[in-house]
């Protein structure tokens, strides 16, 4: 009698370790330091968060680094959950089903601090060489602007050793990425370096799940619900100051 009691405890245990035990999601990113990067502690300020949310939310969180192309093909067809950190566009809204934002990005243009144009708007840029990455968003009309040289690079700090060099006058670019890529490659070098005053879009970073998956809108759900949670209680802007503390580059007056 005691041995088969023994039994049944062990087998409730067992089965309620099973029912209490979160649901695992598999989520794709593309490597985007500080947002998403193996090497970086927490792998990033956006997956830190997109974690976070997650345990909230009722889910265990695992991420896989993709290129971007191939993330947005495994999370389409199912094979991933979902992408951990997508920008939001209505032609991806077909195909997939978008979270409320949960981390905004400012693009900034860069000058030296030895530049003496004080920027104030867009049209400034006139007749200048700005330094760009190839396709990258940045939702600007520079074909508006008369006289701009678009200068491209693969990487951000390449566009930034051209800044140094003299070979651009500006750099357009995420502003977390550019003063991570300045402290880390150009440490001795952080104080030469200032952001124009002229206002760019804001990026917002959401987490997107495709629609031919069943169950998937519940899962989404559940995130928004878990991120008024987390910007509530304020551990969510706990994460993104400890973030920004590490990196950060002057402004114009």
């Amino acid at each position: 009698m005691c041995k088969s009691l023994a039994a049944i405890l062990i087998s409730f245990v067992l089965a309620s370790g099973g029912v209490s035990a979160q649901p695992e999601v598999l989520l794709l990113a593309n490597t985007s330091p500080p947002y998403s990067d193996s090497k970086l502690p927490e792998q990033g300020l956006a997956l830190e968060l997109v974690d976070l949310i997650m345990e909230r939310a009722g889910y265990s969180a695992n991420f896989k680094f993709e290129s971007w192309q191939r993330a947005l093909e495994g999370v389409s067809v199912g094979v991933y959950d979902a992408l951990a950190a997508a920008w939001y566009s209505p032609e991806r809204a077909q195909e997939y089903i978008y979270s409320e934002p949960y981390l905004s990005s400012h693009l900034v243009l860069l000058k030296l601090r030895s530049d003496p144009v004080n920027y104030r708007n867009i049209n400034q840029l006139a007749g200048k060489r700005l330094g760009h990455q190839v396709d990258y968003a940045y939702g600007v009309d520079f074909g508006s602007i008369p006289g701009l040289r678009l200068v491209p690079e693969n990487y951000a700090l390449q566009n930034l050793l051209g800044l140094v060099n003299g070979s651009v006058d500006l750099v357009i670019g995420d502003q977390r990425s550019l003063a991570m890529q300045i402290h880390e490659y150009l440490p001795n070098q952080v104080q030469k370096f200032q952001v124009v005053s002229v206002s760019l879009p804001q990026r917002q970073r959401h987490v997107a799940a495709s629609r031919e998956v069943a169950d998937q809108d519940k899962m989404i759900e559940a995130f928004n619900r878990a991120l008024l949670q987390v910007r509530k209680d304020g551990s969510h802007a706990a994460i993104v100051a400890k973030w920004d503390e590490r990196y950060s580059i002057s402004s114009a007056d």
